[in-house]
């Protein structure tokens, strides 16, 4: 499987950004979802997840009410929508597909994007 993170840039804090994440996969209908990031110096971090019933999970409260995960099954696509953004929000930002399960999520290993950079000027 391989995973192609895109849309991170630079940009001013307060704005807004959609990063979108397409997998070469037959179907994302029986993934779960999650996007992840890391910022320099720091390990890389769970965000959200959406799960294959479109169930959606927060894993961080500095992101809660900003950062929103979708998904289209028929596009084999998923999107991270970031709004109100900070600059601690500066990082490198992963999509990753694995499995939602007692509340946690389980990325695997082997399912990781590029990854794509995205920057927050003061």
């Amino acid at each position: 499987v391989q995973l192609q993170a895109s849309g991170g840039g630079l940009v001013q804090a307060g704005k807004s950004l959609r990063l979108s994440c397409s997998a070469s996969v037959g179907t994302l209908d029986y993934y779960d979802i999650a996007w992840y990031r890391q910022a320099p110096g720091k390990e890389r971090e769970a965000l959200v997840c959406i799960t294959s019933s479109a169930e959606t999970t927060t894993s961080v409260d500095s992101v809660k009410g900003r950062f929103i995960i979708s998904r289209s099954n028929a596009k084999n696509t998923m999107d991270l929508q970031m709004n109100s953004l900070k600059p601690e929000d500066t990082a490198v930002y992963y999509c990753n597909l694995g499995t939602y399960m007692g509340g946690s999520y389980y990325p695997n290993s082997g399912y990781w994007g590029q990854g794509t950079q995205v920057t927050v000027s003061s």
